[in-house]
């Protein structure tokens, strides 16, 4: 719809604002971008990592990813639920884990971006045309590839770095990190560690442990649909992902008076979970190897380790309407923000230590989920 005329694209904006409670439409200038960027991906990224993206970033995400990836090899050697060969298993997939920090060098190869869109012809003056010419060859790109033998190290499976977003593949068994999520509130060169590993290091660990959330399991180190696990840890899985179900599903968005879906966020909330106990380990060998931090200037009275769950936090700061919020969690498979922090954060031991929570309190309860 976003090349049809006014009148069409009202009855989208329509519903859309009737989905969200919206009461405004996008800019037309916000459409038209969005528009651009998603086909010329390759090509926005390019000039994105040319103008933005900091090297010495990369090297900090690539220290980090090393260290949180150590801590889950650590977690799947001490878990006591898993047996010898199941575990084996699984740490040959973390091994096998492939990883995509920023962008792909070749996206800063012209002739490269220029032979991906040689069929494509646009035109300023023509969208609606362009709409039927960008149709065509991404349907012409798609068929190409039928016949191909399938390259799961593409770069152009990795060619959008101009987004504020991580991903993991199970196809691919691949953690990705665009450029574009290395700022703001995940990532900053210039802070302190602890800032670093509460914020993109527990997005790390998150995206590490999909790889063994309820649906990356059933993927084995290759990407491929297999069944690796003996009978009993996958019973045992199980029995502990039931906790995380029953947990978020108890929780009440009050606003509007509707309960999570435990089920369908499932796989989320064990990422969440399992991601940031890698993370908050992870930081606590970064301090081994190179010393305490001093405190946080404006924040001095938290601790670098309060800081560090203070920095996640902030991560899920959220606002939702209640017609999207009631959205969210009818069809999402994200818990809405704050749950994504209350959850993780009341089932960590760390958590209640560094902030002297109460056993039996609300943020330390005595019945903890825990899968990794």
């Amino acid at each position: 719809l976003g090349y049809f005329t006014e009148a069409a694209r009202k009855v989208q904006e329509d519903y859309g604002q009737e989905l969200s409670g919206s009461t405004s439409k996008s800019p037309r200038w916000k459409t038209c971008t969005s528009l651009a960027s998603g086909i010329f991906s390759s090509v926005v990224g390019n000039l994105y990592v040319q103008k933005h993206f900091k090297e010495d970033a990369k090297r900090s995400m690539v220290e980090m990813v090393k260290d949180i990836r150590k801590e889950m090899e650590v977690i799947l050697g001490n878990i006591d639920w898993m047996d010898a060969k199941t575990r084996a298993k699984a740490q040959d997939k973390l091994r096998s884990m492939k990883e995509y920090i920023g962008y792909p060098d070749e996206l800063l190869q012209v002739d490269l971006l220029e032979e991906v869109y040689k069929d494509l012809e646009v035109s300023p003056m023509a969208h609606f045309q362009n709409g039927i010419e960008i149709g065509k060859w991404s349907t012409a790109y798609v068929w190409s590839k039928m016949r191909e033998k399938v390259d799961k190290t593409d770069w152009k499976r990795h060619d959008t770095p101009a987004i504020v977003n991580a991903f993991y593949s199970p196809i691919e068994n691949s953690i990705q990190f665009p450029a574009g999520i290395l700022q703001g509130n995940f990532f900053g060169s210039d802070r302190p560690a602890y800032m670093n590993y509460g914020g993109i290091g527990w997005v790390i660990g998150h995206e590490i442990t999909h790889g063994f959330d309820d649906s990356g399991r059933q993927f084995n180190d290759n990407g491929n649909l297999a069944q690796w696990w003996q009978p009993e840890a996958e019973e045992n899985y199980l029995s502990k992902a039931q906790c995380i179900i029953w947990q978020y599903g108890n929780y009440t968005a009050e606003s509007i008076n509707v309960n999570l879906n435990g089920i369908n966020t499932q796989g989320e909330n064990i990422a969440d979970n399992g991601g940031i106990k890698e993370a908050y380990k992870a930081y606590g060998s970064w301090v081994k190897r190179n010393g305490q931090e001093p405190r946080l200037p404006g924040f001095s009275k938290f601790s670098p380790k309060q800081m560090f769950w203070i920095s996640a936090g902030n991560t899920w700061c959220s606002k939702y309407r209640d017609f999207a919020l009631e959205r969210r969690i009818r069809t999402g498979a994200h818990s809405p923000g704050p749950f994504r922090v209350k959850g993780p954060f009341s089932n960590s031991p760390d958590f209640a230590r560094d902030f002297q929570c109460p056993l039996g309190s609300q943020m330390n309860p005595v019945k903890k989920c825990e899968v990794w």
